[in-house]
């Protein structure tokens, strides 16, 4: 009984290993810790924060003098009005904007991005450590912190999880479909039928494409969210990123042998892709490499959309860069289809 399991042992491994199944075990979590380290880096506490000051506000003397002096700590970015700091706010370039309380001319008012995060605490302990050094014991300098973000948590998150289902069809269910067409040599079948390589490929991305606008409508009713509120420049975004990670995804099947290599290999693509996008807002380092990623440039505009309130004119590079990779995809998976490559 021992020798029969640990053959059949044996052969469910060497299956893993011939799946390439093993390399989820071993690729996610290197890739989770690498991620997790960017995100928390272990001088997260002492890196600099970004500071917006307008150059038309009375700052007094004191706090002015104390922010400046530590440029370790604390970088002062100078804007000329309320509206450019907060549109390097809204950008990401500086972490907070600090400007007189209406109702109080003698206290400061902190604008930030979401008020519940890591860098609006971190600013304000920076902040009230400047203010115990200058004047000890007191009130602080801070008396209220305005949110640019306030809307409900579902519809905060509900960018991420467009994202994630975006991804998911392309990179898990249409690599899986393709490979199993190749693993039962109905894709074969098509080939020698009337059906064009051109027509069998864009039949895909339009399936890729339908899954895909089903899965966000879904997503924005049971968010509580009009399907149709963000009208043309919405559906133009995801249209763009349906037919780049559709587009990759055909291709990623087309390479793979059968269907259990297109799931893990879709992992593989759809982990890195997800990551790092999904976790920008929290990682200085991240903020840096996100936008080299594709699905930042899907990622970005589709939170201006539903946080900002941006424009699809405002992302043209970003919608673009999704066309063109797309374009390139789609190139690349007819040649692998008039190659017959690994049938």
């Amino acid at each position: 009984m021992i020798r029969t399991v640990i053959t059949l042992l044996a052969h469910d491994l060497a299956v893993a290993f011939k799946n390439k199944t093993v390399y989820l075990i071993v690729c996610i979590p290197i890739f989770v810790f690498a991620t997790l380290t960017l995100v928390d880096p272990s001088g997260a506490d002492t890196a600099r924060v970004k500071i917006a000051l307008l150059g038309t506000e009375p700052y007094l003397p004191g706090v002015l003098k104390s922010i400046t002096r530590t440029p370790d700590l604390v970088a002062v970015r100078w804007a000329s009005n309320e509206e450019e700091a907060t549109r390097l706010l809204r950008q990401r370039e500086v972490d907070g904007i600090l400007m007189h309380d209406a109702g109080d001319s003698s206290r400061l008012q902190l604008t930030v991005v979401q008020q519940a995060s890591v860098q609006t605490l971190t600013i304000l302990q920076r902040m009230s450590a400047l203010q115990a050094a200058v004047e000890g014991k007191g009130p602080g300098w801070i008396a209220i912190v305005r949110p640019l973000q306030t809307s409900s948590i579902k519809r905060q998150t509900l960018p991420t999880w467009i994202l994630t289902m975006v991804l998911l069809v392309s990179f898990i269910v249409l690599p899986a479909q393709v490979a199993e067409e190749k693993e039962k040599q109905l894709f074969l079948g098509w080939m020698q039928t009337p059906v064009r390589e051109s027509e069998w490929l864009v039949a895909k991305l339009a399936y890729g494409l339908v899954l895909m606008l089903a899965s966000v409508v879904a997503l924005q009713l049971m968010g509580g969210e009009s399907a149709c509120m963000h009208g043309a420049g919405f559906l133009a975004i995801l249209c763009a990123g349906g037919l780049c990670f559709g587009a990759l995804g055909v291709c990623l099947g087309l390479l793979c042998r059968n269907q259990a290599s297109a799931r893990t290999l879709g992992v593989l693509c759809y982990l890195p892709l997800l990551l790092p996008a999904a976790l920008s807002d929290m990682s200085v380092q991240l903020r840096i490499i996100a936008p080299l990623i594709p699905s930042y440039q899907f990622y970005e505009p589709v939170r201006a959309m539903f946080l900002d309130g941006g424009g699809i004119g405002s992302y043209t590079r970003a919608w673009i860069s999704l066309v063109v990779i797309g374009l390139l995809a789609c190139l690349a998976s007819h040649r692998l289809i008039r190659k017959r490559w690994l049938m």
